[in-house]
């Protein structure tokens, strides 16, 4: 007889998190709960989920914004024993917009009527091409410095990435990478490893440039993400480490408070 597995409403909260740690920032590839955006999560006795989120301006886009709801609230809805999901953002120009949208389960497009600007699912493609090259510069870059030439990097099919004997951080880099292989086109075992925005093959002459101009995408995602964080612990008046070195987030605490306010 194999044994059962019982969800008790002590750990319910608990696999709600988890499933949010799921959720991506779209534009900086990082967890919505590492970024501090879920600020609370109500789980009743029937299996009602209520959970509350911010975000680091008042004014931060609107599609990003509706994109990362509505993640959550699938990404919670997919636990068996839920059985209803309630997203609040909070402090935010759209927000009740947003939250009707998240109520009634509207369509982006059905939330902001004539004010809805393109469509959400392009967004969210354009988004997750760069989180996959983000994630192809940071693996190529490890693997590089780590002796593997263009000429051993280039041919590997994906089955070869995953034989590729590495340390602990290249095993993280390497799983990260190939989550997002999918999005530009076919990631069977026997499909190339390394690939451009298109799916195609990147040659062994043209590995390092292409990685080289990959890491233009990885800057500017870099210097948002520390922009997102300083921006979100100024407007909220989070603690913060006095140990560590000075961050952007210490730049925009020191601003005059009326500017600050205005974040």
């Amino acid at each position: 007889m194999s044994a059962q597995l019982y969800t008790t409403p002590e750990n319910r909260v608990g696999e709600v998190l988890a499933r949010l740690a799921t959720v991506s920032d779209p534009e900086l590839d990082e967890s919505v709960t590492e970024l501090g955006f879920v600020t609370d999560v109500e789980v009743a006795a029937g299996g009602a989920v209520r959970i509350g989120f911010r975000l680091p301006t008042y004014w931060c886009a609107a599609n990003f914004a509706f994109l990362m709801a509505e993640d959550m609230r699938l990404a919670a809805a997919a636990l068996p024993w839920v059985t209803s999901v309630d997203v609040t953002l909070g402090e935010h120009m759209y927000a009740e917009t947003i939250n009707r949208g998240m109520h009634e389960k509207l369509s982006f497009q059905t939330a902001f009527g004539e004010e809805a600007n393109g469509d959400l699912e392009q967004v969210r493609r354009i988004f997750l091409v760069k989180a996959f090259q983000r994630r192809q510069v940071a693996l190529g870059d490890f693997l590089l410095a780590a002796g593997h030439g263009p000429e051993v990097l280039a041919p590997l099919t994906i089955a070869g990435l995953r034989d590729l004997v590495t340390d602990e951080e290249g095993s993280g880099l390497r799983a990260r990478y190939l989550e997002r292989r999918w999005v530009v086109g076919p990631a069977a075992a026997e499909d190339a490893a390394f690939v451009d925005e298109v799916g195609l093959a990147v040659s062994a002459e043209c590995f390092r440039p292409h990685l080289r101009a990959l890491r233009r995408v990885a800057v500017n995602v870099e210097f948002n993400g520390a922009l997102c964080r300083g921006l979100l612990a100024a407007r909220f008046n989070e603690t913060e480490d006095t140990t560590r070195e000075p961050t952007l987030h210490d730049f925009i605490r020191a601003l005059p408070s009326e500017k600050r306010e205005s974040l």
